[in-house]
């Protein structure tokens, strides 16, 4: 059971207490066990207080790292000899089963995110390109194709879920054919600026000297982002609308170089980097980066797709009307049958109207699933 913000407050004060009550905080934690690496991407100052705020919330970002913390934490001699040891051995016990229980799920493979109210139907192959990328640190650009309304906007939704649980958040920016650098970077500047200095504080030269003020902007981007606390992903969704002669393909070349010389120097803590609906032929990324590239290509999900899809959330959430006991395969395959074919009796061919197919099949998928969980 994961720990509640008034207890991450108590271990925020065990940490300034017994583990920073130092003047070489950065020091202390190398001597505990966590890596140079780690330190040296937090932000400690000669204040206790800051420093454990500043390691706590470093250390909620997954599930590995919150139970390094306590299992440091129940180590040191000064909290071991005070009653709140047994607080605190029981906060190590909670994070343990936790971490089982997360170690024991493919988060690469859930059909249903958002706590059960929004699907992700099939993509096999990108999930395990996905995969692929996150383990991959010397992958730094993930491309995403494929036909318009086969759902390659609709990968963020898996991104975002991933992110969750592997301590990475994405920003995204979607993209027109209006879009140009000077506006992309500054969406960008928002997303990595510290929310505790207020302003991002962007201030490129003017974008009509092209190529030198895109690489100024590019590398400023890129240096908050590595800085910050949070691992971001940097997301452009629709590439594909962007005007042919617009500067955002130079931003977009400039970028990617920037994450893949940054991640050089920086590792983890530098970004990556995800083009939503950019195409094989369209412009060519910097030759450097030929290494870095994972791709992806979208397809619309068919009546097969939604059957495998159907099949695994029936086994893994069973209609309460089933009862307790495990389902017999008839009836889950009966399920599956009937919510495949109220699905596709909703969506139709699903080409006529604005909304893309992926995203009809999605909603009428979403409203099945409300439906069993309200037998």
């Amino acid at each position: 059971m994961p720990l509640a913000e008034t207890e991450w407050d108590l271990v925020t004060l065990w940490v300034r207490e017994y583990l920073l009550d130092t003047t070489d905080p950065h020091g202390r934690l190398v001597e505990y066990g966590f890596s140079s690496e780690f330190v040296s991407n937090l932000r400690l100052t000669a204040v206790s207080t800051e420093n454990a705020r500043a390691l706590v919330q470093a250390s909620r970002k997954d599930i590995e790292r919150q139970l390094g913390l306590i299992d440091i934490l129940v180590t040191i001699d000064k909290l071991a000899v005070l009653p709140e040891i047994s607080k605190a051995v029981e906060f190590q016990n909670r994070l343990r089963e936790d971490h089982r229980v997360h170690a024991s799920q493919d988060n690469f493979r859930t059909c249903v995110l958002k706590n059960g109210t929004e699907v992700f139907i099939d993509r096999r192959d990108l999930r395990e390109t996905l995969r692929g990328f996150v383990g991959d640190p010397e992958k730094t650009v993930l491309l995403v194709d494929g036909e318009p309304g086969s759902g390659r906007s609709y990968t963020y939704n898996l991104i975002r879920h991933v992110g969750q649980h592997y301590g990475f958040r994405p920003a995204r920016v979607t993209l027109s054919r209006t879009s140009t650098a000077d506006k992309v970077v500054r969406r960008l500047a928002d997303f990595v600026a510290d929310p505790r200095s207020g302003a991002s504080h962007l201030n490129p030269t003017d974008l009509n000297d092209l190529l030198p003020s895109i690489d100024d902007a590019v590398h400023w981007v890129v240096s908050r982002a590595t800085a910050g606390e949070d691992r971001l992903w940097l997301v452009l969704d629709e590439c594909d609308r962007l005007d042919p002669s617009s500067d955002v393909w130079d931003f977009i070349g400039q970028l990617a170089l920037a994450i893949y010389e940054h991640t050089a120097v920086r590792g983890s803590q530098a970004p990556r980097l995800v083009l939503l609906g950019y195409g094989r032929e369209m412009r060519q990324l910097p030759y450097d980066l030929r290494g870095s590239l994972c791709w992806d290509t979208a397809r619309v999900a068919g009546p097969a797709d939604l059957r495998t899809f159907f099949d695994q959330y029936f086994h893994e959430s069973p209609p309460r009307f089933l009862g307790t006991a495990p389902p017999e395969e008839a009836a889950i395959a009966e399920l599956v049958e009937v919510a495949v074919s109220e699905v596709l009796r909703v969506t139709g061919d699903g080409r006529g109207g604005d909304e893309g197919y992926m995203r009809k099949i999605c909603t009428a998928a979403e409203g099945a699933i409300r439906v069993y969980q309200s037998l």
